[in-house]
């Protein structure tokens, strides 16, 4: 137990860290779904493609390989495939009507102190505790 809040502690300071980084090379919020967003729509020529591009892919492979590596465990699914494709196709949907995701605005918009980050970041929290007792209730 003592173990799970240090690795939570250090992977917060991480995230914290490469906003700040992000912020200060770049000049731009870091937020995982307007990066993904940009990618996905964008045509396919320029250097922000390329950067959306290598951020994505450094997103998705430190984890693996960390755990590759044996510093902490994979996590397994708490849902099925269906209910994860639909939580997921509800995050998507959530983070278009709000113009961005919890590490834009959570992480970006509350350290800024900005309003709209915050109303966001309360929103989600809100959301995600209807969803968990949801599904839960659902079994």
């Amino acid at each position: 137990m003592e173990a799970d809040w240090i690795r939570g502690l250090i992977g917060g300071l991480m995230i914290g860290a490469a906003a700040a980084l992000y912020l200060l090379v770049n000049g731009r919020i870091m937020g995982a779904s307007g990066i993904l967003g940009g990618f996905l729509t964008r045509s396919p020529a320029g250097s922000e493609w390329r950067e959306r591009g290598i951020f994505l892919l450094g997103l998705i492979a430190a984890p693996a390989l960390l755990v590759w590596a044996g510093f902490g465990h994979g996590s397994r699914p708490v849902a099925s495939t269906l209910g994860l494709v639909v939580a997921g196709l509800l995050v998507g949907f959530g983070t278009r009507m709000a113009n961005g995701c919890t590490s834009g605005h959570g992480v970006c918009g509350i350290s800024r102190l900005a309003w709209r980050g915050i109303a966001a970041t309360l929103t989600y929290l809100v959301f995600g505790v209807l969803g968990v007792v949801l599904a839960r209730a659902l079994g």
